[in-house]
């Protein structure tokens, strides 16, 4: 009986080493991998690309109004207004299907008189005033502009004629978005790998890469927003993409 006392003792003490040495292996090996993991850092670099593009669309708008005592007067008077609009665009070469003539708007303008309470409009109505718009959408935007800047040599013919600031923009900024952003990856990855070899370290792989806001804007503004400019002022535009990327240095 002792004997066998003895033996599972024996098998005790050495099974207790044998799991000892388990933890001290595990601990050796994470203690590694710990060290093996604290061997790389992390560095977070902006990168940008900016390209020069030309609107490829225009969107312009003119605006024309009559006034009258007699409401069927004034819609004589929009109507011919408005033919004399379309036979002048006609002439600079623009299709009737381009031209978008918008709904008529009807102001009424009432007698102001003047008593002890100062000026007041009374119910009675001293003339009516008649507006309307048209607006153009072309991708000639050479044509359209110089369109814009002239479209008031209707006011010779008799036409109230307001010709607005045109709108121009780009269509295929979709597609040039995507090309911009890994322009800006791969500014942002030569930045951080003059930054590693300039600290004696090696560039490890991309960690994150989190696209920031793009800003359109005439060429040679420096004007910026957190929510990003998108310039319809301007024929000539710049684009600048911005990529905030994370990378790991050994």
């Amino acid at each position: 009986m002792n004997e066998e006392l003895r033996k599972n003792g024996i098998w005790a003490i050495i099974a207790a080493i044998l799991a000892l040495g388990l933890i001290i292996s595990s601990y050796i090996a994470i203690g590694g991998y710990v060290r093996a993991r604290s061997n790389s850092s992390l560095i977070t670099v902006t990168g940008s690309a900016k390209q020069q593009i030309k609107s490829d669309l225009i969107v312009w708008n003119g605006a024309f109004s009559v006034q009258a005592p007699q409401l069927g007067d004034a819609y004589a008077y929009l109507q011919a207004a408005q033919k004399k609009v379309q036979s002048y665009l006609r002439a600079k070469g623009i299709a009737d299907s381009d031209m978008v003539f918008s709904a008529i708007s009807t102001t009424a303008n009432h007698v102001m008189i003047s008593d002890e309470k100062g000026m007041r409009e009374t119910s009675q109505i001293e003339s009516y005033m008649l507006s309307q718009s048209v607006e153009i959408r072309s991708g000639d935007v050479d044509k359209i502009t110089g369109i814009s800047r002239s479209a008031t040599e209707l006011i010779n013919q008799g036409v109230q004629f307001q010709s607005n600031p045109p709108q121009y923009f780009y269509t295929k900024l979709a597609d040039l978005k995507i090309q911009m952003l890994s322009l800006a990856t791969k500014d942002a990855r030569a930045r951080a790998d003059q930054i590693a070899t300039n600290a004696g370290s090696r560039l490890g792989r991309l960690r994150t890469a989190k696209m920031g806001v793009f800003q359109i804007t005439p060429l040679y503004s420096n004007d910026i927003s957190d929510y990003g400019i998108n310039d319809t002022s301007s024929i000539d535009k710049e684009i600048t993409a911005v990529m905030n990327c994370q990378f790991e240095i050994r």
